[in-house]
């Protein structure tokens, strides 16, 4: 009965010790969020004077909207929302169709094909980047938002990844039902798999928002007009202006970040759904 009792004791001091540890991790992270968004709310004066107090003596609401209306936010909305938005969907309809046929097709090569797919994962970014910019510029599409949009329309090899996964675990069942009943392998697709693989969209979906929403790289090469400014750029053309009013900085980075954070909230427990049942082993 001692030593069930001090198993017991043992396991509570562990767990004791793996929440303080997550806490402090957590405040870790936290803190700068915390601070950004303290700072967005005070004057100049006081975020030079109050060192490591986050709570503002005085709340400067106005500081949003100054911030807000010192470049054209609403523009810059426009073309991030458009650039991702349209990526999502593109990754979502592209990735999964393929996941589905390299998940579904058990043809001769087809193993070796996702091999050479899942190969370009081992690409960086900066090998095609140029040959990608001279694609673009001969299509005469610079400065404008297609060269943000039109690749997500081939497929991610990541993505594509995650949906065959998820795909190959759903029961067989379904698509021979569906067969028998005279549907042709899209239609199986698009009317049985893809209503089935909700989580796995959220997933792929948030991750896409993400990485759009937050793309820098790819708006600073392709876009040079104001006109097709993406907020990113919008937010560094903001520094470079107001970079002593650290305050009216503060401000617009805490809107243009506070959407991700909203998203990944909502959609949470349908992204780690998604991703845990797309990375099982396969029966």
């Amino acid at each position: 009965m001692s030593a069930k009792k001090e198993r017991k004791n043992s396991k509570t001091a562990i767990n004791i010790l793996a929440y303080l540890v997550l806490i402090a991790g957590g405040v870790a992270f936290l803190y700068p969020f915390v601070w950004m968004i303290s700072a967005s709310l005070k004057s100049l004066e006081e975020i030079a004077v109050s060192g490591m107090n986050l709570w503002p003596g005085e709340w400067r609401w106005d500081n949003y909207v100054k911030a807000l209306t010192s470049f054209p936010f609403g523009r810059y909305l426009i073309n991030t929302l458009l650039t991702t938005i349209f990526p999502i969907i593109g990754t979502v309809l592209s990735c999964s169709l393929v996941g589905y046929a390299f998940a579904r097709f058990k043809v001769k090569g087809s193993g070796i094909l996702f091999l050479l797919v899942l190969s370009t994962m081992l690409l960086p970014g900066e090998v095609t980047m140029i040959p990608q910019f001279i694609l673009f510029k001969n299509l005469g599409m610079l400065d404008s938002l297609y060269p943000l949009i039109v690749p997500a329309f081939f497929g991610s090899p990541f993505y594509i990844f995650l949906f065959r996964q998820f795909y190959s675990r759903l029961p067989v069942g379904l698509e021979e039902a569906a067969i028998i009943d005279g549907c042709g392998y899209f239609k199986i697709w698009r009317v049985i798999f893809l209503p089935l693989s909700k989580p796995a969209l959220i997933g792929v979906g948030v991750m896409v928002f993400m990485g759009s929403w937050n793309n820098f790289m790819g708006p600073l090469i392709y876009i040079n007009s104001d006109k097709w400014k993406t907020l990113t750029l919008g937010l560094a053309g903001f520094q470079g202006t107001f970079a002593t009013s650290t305050n009216l900085l503060m401000a617009a980075a805490v809107v243009i970040t506070l959407p991700c954070i909203i998203l990944f909230f909502a959609a949470q427990k349908a992204f780690m759904e998604g991703l845990t049942f797309s990375g099982s082993k396969e029966n």
